[in-house]
């Protein structure tokens, strides 16, 4: 009963097809998600308590959906970046967010940049620790 591992195979060989990568629902899921977060925000932010109008209502849905569209291409890509570029880039998303939404509660470019590069920095020490930690 031993010789069950020497049998040849009939048939022949066949061609394998390449292993694909299924696409989740969270590829496109979270950054609608957050897409939505930060176009509410924006819009609450720049209302500043007063009546809304159409301008900020396409203030908010086009800053809901340039940062979506910013989240769903990195994630797209984040996979063939090496763990110090993936960090840089979740650092940079990071800190163009921040800054842009601080900056619509009428403080200067200059204060909205150093808030967003300080908090933008923050996120790509923490990303690369993480990312260097959970590698295989």
């Amino acid at each position: 009963m031993a010789t069950h591992g020497t049998l040849t195979r009939r048939g022949g060989t066949r061609a394998r097809t390449p292993a694909r990568h299924p696409h989740h629902a969270i590829g496109w899921v979270l950054p609608a998600v957050l897409g939505v977060i930060v176009g509410f925000w924006a819009f609450y932010i720049h209302r500043d308590g007063g009546a809304t109008t159409g301008g900020l209502i396409w203030l908010g849905v086009a800053s809901g959906v340039a940062f979506a569209v910013l989240c769903f291409a990195l994630g797209r890509v984040q996979g063939r970046l090496p763990a110090e570029l993936r960090a840089a880039a979740y650092g940079a998303v990071t800190a163009i967010v921040i800054g842009y939404l601080f900056s619509l509660h009428h403080h200067s470019v200059l204060s909205s940049s150093i808030l967003g590069l300080g908090v933008g920095a923050g996120v790509t020490v923490y990303a690369f620790y993480l990312f260097h930690t959970r590698s295989p």
